[in-house]
């Protein structure tokens, strides 16, 4: 098919899938999914893995004119209607956010995982490759270590998902520009700094992902690839070789099988449907990667996104990432021949731990490439970012509208994680006793294991934390706070943080113009 003249020329466009959680009043999952998907009626609102999460697919728009808006009003319209149905029934917020920071272990065991054959397939063949519990790193330091039993934990990681249209002769150095552009756009983005009631890094979701299927075996010489990842080296060749590694590389994991493609029979589509390599392809993770779809043509799926805070910074976060790729490989140019992949990759972890104050390394024509601190880099990409939406055809005043909420977001730093960690330290002082009242502090009320103290979110069992010999410097806590759900006044800093979280991005005002809770008179 590749080799048909006609096969992938098609205008470019934009499509994405929105993953969100449904929380209740105490700002707590609530697993409802089933029953809001079944009143929905709509084949573009999925189920997720866990009971708690559902899935919005929007429509494809072209890249030309005003697609960023398009998407935002897409997901602002789908955001609306799942609220509207799940909270008069259900008393449940749709709610767009890398981590829900309410999650506790006990949210995401087998219990939560969503009653759909293909989850509970990926459950049983997990099963079979790794022990049950297995460890869970979603932070650092010994109190970072959990144990988890389902891949159901992914419900607590929820992407933007973006498809981008490619053509096949295009792809190999866009897809290598793809890879590039993450890392920056991924710092700009960051949304997801409590993973399962910890203190994680920025976007505390890319480790929390790539661990959740429990699979440690890249760590032993000679094991198999972990099947979540950056990967290993940069796109050599045509697009067949994104295919050809994914089928040579990995292992199935959902066995398939169909009838022959070729009978004729298509279903309405221009070329065969290739079911079972689709289906393997949807079993290996990777943070960016190819999609085959049989209306004819090749797609870039960009996964590092995270859900949220408004279809807006969405939208912003897509234009920069989208142009930034774009212009890194116009011409034919490849980045492949500018940077090591080594510092890509690492740019990427650097970017999900430090977000706008990570290192990320960035290539300089003629001379070494350098280092630059994240915040720094992005704003001066945005210009070439900016070009690259200029060469698609994108509206200039759409892509100043989204490149400056993106320069605004940056400049003052005010990223969603950023909110989200400053508002859990105000909540958190507000819960404090005043000075002379010898109450004892948060921390002091915090319950203890054998080994870790951990902390209980209101009304759910404790996270178990894994004992560590070896503690990092830099050691993860779980949040202060006290059992019991009183709710309003009393309900416990996470649940308050999340439930502001939620009414402020159905406001849809964008993340860097959220103002924070006033401090108690006693802490200013």
């Amino acid at each position: 098919m590749l080799g048909e003249p006609e096969f992938g020329v098609v205008p470019a466009s934009l499509g994405a899938e929105l993953e969100v959680s449904l929380i209740g009043e105490d700002g707590g999952p609530a697993p409802v999914n089933v029953a809001v998907h079944k009143a929905l009626q709509d084949d573009l609102i999925t189920l997720e893995v866990a009971r708690f999460n559902l899935e919005a697919n929007l429509e494809p728009v072209p890249l030309r004119g005003r697609p960023f808006t398009a998407m935002a009003e897409q997901a602002a319209h789908q955001l609306r209607r799942i609220t509207a149905q799940s909270l008069p029934h259900h008393g449940a917020r749709a709610v767009p956010i890398g981590t829900l920071p309410t999650l506790t272990s006990a949210d995401v065991t087998t219990e939560a995982l969503t009653p759909v054959p293909r989850f509970h397939a990926l459950e049983h063949a997990w099963a079979r490759r790794r022990p049950t519990p297995f460890a869970l790193r979603v932070a650092e330091g010994g109190e970072g270590v959990l144990r988890a039993e389902s891949v159901a934990v992914q419900g607590a990681a929820c992407s933007w998902q973006v498809h981008l249209t490619v053509a096949p002769d295009c792809f190999r150095h866009t897809f290598n520009a793809a890879q590039l552009a993450t890392a920056p756009a991924l710092a700009a983005a960051g949304n997801s700094p409590f993973p399962l009631g910890r203190r994680g890094g920025q976007e505390a979701r890319i480790p929390l992902y790539e661990q959740g299927f429990g699979d440690r075996s890249g760590a032993r010489p000679g094991a198999p690839r972990p099947r979540v990842g950056f990967g290993r080296a940069w796109l050599r060749g045509g697009p067949l070789a994104g295919f050809e590694e994914a089928v040579h590389a990995y292992d199935v994991l959902l066995p398939a099988h169909n009838r022959d493609p070729y009978d004729g029979d298509r279903g309405g589509a221009e070329y065969p449907s290739l079911e079972e390599l689709r289906l393997h392809l949807s079993t290996v993770w990777s943070w960016n990667r190819p999609v085959y779809d049989p209306l004819g043509h090749l797609r870039i799926e960009f996964r590092a996104l995270p859900s949220g805070p408004t279809p807006m910074d969405m939208a912003a976060n897509t234009a920069f990432l989208v142009g930034l790729t774009l212009s890194l490989a116009a011409e034919g140019r490849d980045v492949a021949h500018c940077l090591p992949f080594t510092c890509a990759k690492a740019n990427f972890y650097r970017a999900a731990r430090d977000g706008l104050r990570a290192s990320l390394w960035w290539p300089s024509p003629g001379s070494a490439p350098q280092e630059y601190e994240a915040g720094a880099l992005v704003l001066k990409l945005l210009p070439q970012a900016r070009e690259g939406l200029a060469m698609a055809g994108v509206d200039a005043d759409e892509a100043d509208t989204m490149l400056h909420l993106l320069h605004e977001r940056v400049s003052t730093g005010r990223t969603g994680a950023w909110w989200q960690q400053k508002t859990l330290e105000v909540l958190s002082r507000r819960r404090e006793t005043p000075r002379g009242e010898g109450a004892a502090s948060p921390t002091d009320r915090t319950a203890s294991t054998s080994e870790e103290r951990t902390e209980s979110l209101p009304g759910r069992e404790t996270a178990t934390s894994e004992p560590s010999t070896a503690r990092a410097e830099q050691r993860s806590e779980a949040v202060p706070g006290e059992t019991g759900n009183t709710g309003g006044a009393g309900r416990h800093p996470l649940g308050d943080l999340t439930v502001r979280y939620a009414r402020l991005a159905e406001s849809a005002a964008p993340v860097h113009t959220w103002n924070l809770p006033a401090d108690p008179p006693w802490s200013q």
